[in-house]
């Protein structure tokens, strides 16, 4: 942890400033010690370069299971491709030059394969989550000198309103489990003027009849362990089948949608291995989290407005993206 975010974290209980106690350095930063509320009612650890804000357990495990698993599977830097640039930019709408400097917060960043980008175009970059993925993101960007990791809850966030110029949240809301809520959290976040862009599964009829809603009440019981393990020895086998049902003329496309497989063939020019990873990572991702709750467009339109957001921009890209500006006389 480096020493200046001392200056921005807050007791997500009380919203008061943070005092350090009994810090042990390492390499310059802060390896461990105590964050400690004015009054002395609540303490979070800092451990292992991370301020921790959560329980150690919790129901966001299995992503911390499968970040630190496929630690640098989905960073640009280690597949060679610009897939999570792409993507950061095509969703957001911000371009490099508008971060450059700013204070950006990543709500929900998993191992970083956003955080990457962001923190490489010279944001100042915040990134958190709720799992155990914090310290495979730790460990994949940790010598970026502006990025700053903390584990913590979106529902209890541990920071000023108001700091962020611009915030995201992409591919995390739709796995918690009241999005509303999750969402409300995040536009108290931004500075007036400031920006802030999520996306969501789309829920349609289209996305109920996808055969990962079909199996999910059976594998989001199963142990995380156990549920790996079985897709490990699937996935090998399905990822093919899914290939070949996608390469028949008018339906492939279709039919391939009915195999419970994430298959980025024809899509991401990856490697045949890099090809296995990322449909064994993003398969787990499909069928493991305890909650996954689609949303419409007219929810999310309803979302940004009812926040106060200007600027509003609803579309598919991918995912469901919904976009705005907070207004420079805002108060949340």
């Amino acid at each position: 942890m480096h020493t200046e975010l001392l200056e921005i974290l807050r007791c997500p209980q009380t919203g008061r400033r943070l005092v350090l106690e009994q810090p042990e350095y390492r390499e310059g930063r802060i390896h461990s010690g105590w964050l400690v509320s004015e009054g002395g009612a609540h303490r979070y650890a800092i451990r292992d370069f991370i301020p921790r804000f959560v329980p150690e357990s919790n129901y966001a495990d299995n992503f911390g299971m499968q970040w630190n698993k496929f630690r640098q599977t989905q960073l640009d830097s280690y597949s060679g491709h610009p897939i999570s640039a792409d993507r950061f930019w095509k969703t957001t709408g911000w371009h490099p030059e508008d971060i450059v400097g700013q204070w950006v917060l990543d709500a929900g960043c998993g191992a970083g394969r956003f955080a990457e980008v962001a923190s490489q175009a010279g944001a100042k970059v915040i990134a958190l989550d709720y799992s155990g993925a914090v310290d495979a993101c730790y460990a994949n960007l940790k010598h970026h000198p502006n990025l700053h990791v903390v584990q913590g809850d979106i529902y209890a966030l541990p920071f000023p309103k108001g700091f962020f110029s611009y915030v995201y949240s992409l591919g995390v809301l739709q796995h918690t489990p009241d999005v509303a809520k999750a969402f409300a959290a995040l536009p108290p976040m931004v500075a007036g003027g400031g920006r802030l862009c999520v996306d969501f599964y789309q829920k349609s009829w289209k996305s109920l009849i996808l055969p990962k809603y079909w199996v999910r009440p059976f594998t989001k019981r199963m142990p995380k362990a156990r549920l790996f393990a079985v897709l490990e020895s699937l996935v090998p086998k399905l990822l093919p089948l899914s290939r070949a049902l996608g390469g028949i003329p008018i339906v492939g496309g279709g039919l391939r949608r009915l195999v419970p497989v994430a298959n980025y063939i024809g899509i991401f020019p990856l490697s045949e291995r890099q090809h296995l990873e990322w449909s064994l990572l993003d398969t787990f991702d499909w069928l493991s989290p305890e909650f996954d709750n689609p949303q419409t467009l007219k929810t999310v339109t309803d979302w940004l407005r009812n926040a106060g957001l200007e600027k509003i921009e609803v579309l598919k890209a991918g995912h469901l993206v919904g976009r705005g500006t907070v207004p420079h006389a805002s108060r949340h």
